[in-house]
């Protein structure tokens, strides 16, 4: 099944909108869509606007080669020609995969003006119609059985073909002319039989030590709780196969011809995914082996994946303070409104001139009330899961993330078992940072000693330890003003048998 639609998707009962996880899937690929689109301060004449479609973007193959954009890595900031997606599964044959290939496909907008003989002529700016090239959001469908897709790859070919259109402008001030080029792409979606997990020993290189995973028939993952599956890994190639235009040809040219901000929701009703992010133990060894390359899937429930060019935890999420897109996720909703507000009129009018997107923004923005943007300046979620607390502790009302305020918590004097020995306030400890996913200068730490200063609860429900060097110089004035570094509990060797508590 293919479908190319603009604008609001209707929701299909039995596809994948209905997936359990898709709509807020949908959410987050709404802002990958758009993300760099147009940034602050919204306006055509900022250097920011004029480099613009920085992830997600494949370029027709010819030109792409041709400019040595050929590589693999997952950055979907690197551009290439392809992507690829490969994730893992579970589900019986009869099971539906469906893919969901979305991109922005480039069109160009160009006032021209009405010239004393009738006719028109291009200009950069007419009225307050301004040139720039909008973007027309694209979405095709590709649904395959688990079986079918077992018993041979399915391909999608893609051929999205030019147009141009002309719009008369207000007042009989000249026309706009909206023009998109032809773009071809492919998807292939194929599914393979991962091997079966062995006994065979694993070296954690963040523990630094041997274990086996937990594959023997019925019994579960002790992290996850999930017994061992026959694991499927599913594969999505997208391509541009696009010959336009020539390799001596700008690259502003090219992107006329390429699939931007490119990414696929993935949904399997009826079965699993398994995150690669956090995969149970007898899933790592087919974790390890997915290759995926300029994009990234991450989880959204069980059903549903989302693979994006930009990277993302599992089960990512819009904050529901967030009143719209402003076109930067990474940024601060309050700054981005509160930095709008402070636009000149001037500038106001060039940006409604820019884009409708833009436009929306300052609307939005300029109607925000105080308490819109005091919602805007901060809040605090539990991360914990919800559970079941006795009636004492819904009187008390203490907050989890204030240690003074709970009991509970207690850093001068709370203790933490390394290796058999419990570590507290004033044991002393050798550092031993992990090799991946961590500060890099704390590789210079390794193996040197340290006394713990206190034993912190982190606002994920995880210790660490609040430590100061040995043989550091300035220890007793970090001591004095309360400067420390941290480290989790598997960072470090305890040095003695303990601090009496």
């Amino acid at each position: 099944m293919t479908r190319d639609r603009k604008g609001p998707p209707s929701v299909d009962a039995n596809g994948i909108d209905a997936a359990p996880g898709f709509r807020a899937a949908l959410a987050v690929a709404d802002s990958v869509l758009y993300e760099g689109y147009l940034l602050y301060p919204y306006r055509r004449s900022s250097p920011k606007n004029r480099v613009r479609w920085q992830f997600g973007v494949l370029l027709p193959e010819p030109w792409a080669r041709a400019h040595g954009l050929d590589g693999g890595g997952v950055a979907g900031s690197a551009e290439s020609w392809w992507q690829r997606t490969e994730c893992l599964l579970t589900g019986p044959a009869d099971a539906l995969v469906h893919c969901r290939l979305r991109f922005l496909h480039l069109r160009r907008r160009t006032p021209e003006e009405l010239l004393p003989d009738g006719g028109h002529r291009a200009a950069d700016q007419v009225g307050d119609a301004l040139t720039f090239d909008e973007a027309v959001p694209r979405e095709f469908d590709l649904t395959a059985s688990v079986a079918d897709l077992l018993s041979g790859p399915k391909r999608l070919d893609l051929r999205v073909p030019g147009f141009e259109t002309i719009t008369p402008l207000p007042g009989s001030a000249g026309r706009t002319r909206w023009r998109e080029w032809p773009l071809l792409a492919r998807a292939t979606m194929s599914l393979t039989a991962c091997a079966p997990p062995t006994s065979t020993p694993v070296r954690d290189e963040h523990a630094g030590y041997e274990r086996v995973p937990q594959n023997k028939p019925g019994v579960r993952d002790e992290h996850t709780g999930q017994k061992p599956v026959p694991l499927l890994k599913l594969c999505v190639r997208v391509e541009n196969v696009g010959r336009e235009p020539s390799p001596e040809a700008s690259r502003d040219e090219a992107l006329r011809h390429a699939l931007i901000a490119c990414h696929t929701l993935l949904a399997v009703p009826g079965g699993r995914f398994v995150s690669l992010l956090e995969p149970p133990a007898w899933a790592e060894a087919a974790a390890r082996d997915c290759a995926n390359a300029h994009t990234y899937p991450v989880l959204s429930g069980d059903q549903v994946m989302l693979s994006s060019p930009i990277l993302l935890y599992d089960n990512p999420r819009v904050a529901p303070e967030s009143p719209g897109d402003l076109h930067d996720a990474a940024e601060i909703d309050e700054i981005l409104s509160l930095r709008t507000l402070t636009l000149t009129d001037a500038e106001k009018q060039e940006a409604r001139a820019t884009d409708p997107r833009a436009a929306a923004i300052l609307d939005r923005v300029e109607s925000m009330t105080p308490d819109d943007l005091a919602r805007l300046h901060g809040t605090t979620r539990d991360p914990r899961p919800a559970a079941p607390r006795t009636d004492a502790e819904v009187e008390s009302k203490v907050p989890w993330w204030d240690p003074e305020a709970d009991a509970s918590v207690r850093p001068e004097t709370d203790c933490v078992e390394v290796g058999g020995v419990p570590v507290r306030k004033g044991s002393r400890v050798r550092l031993r940072p992990r090799l991946r996913g961590t500060d890099p200068q704390d590789m210079f730490l390794d193996g040197r000693t340290a006394l713990v200063e206190a034993v912190l609860l982190d606002v994920d429900g995880s210790r660490h330890f609040a430590v100061t060097l040995e043989d550091d110089p300035a220890a007793e004035l970090n001591q004095w003003y309360g400067r420390y570094r941290y480290f989790a509990p598997d960072e470090t060797e305890p040095l003695d048998q303990g601090v009496p508590g």
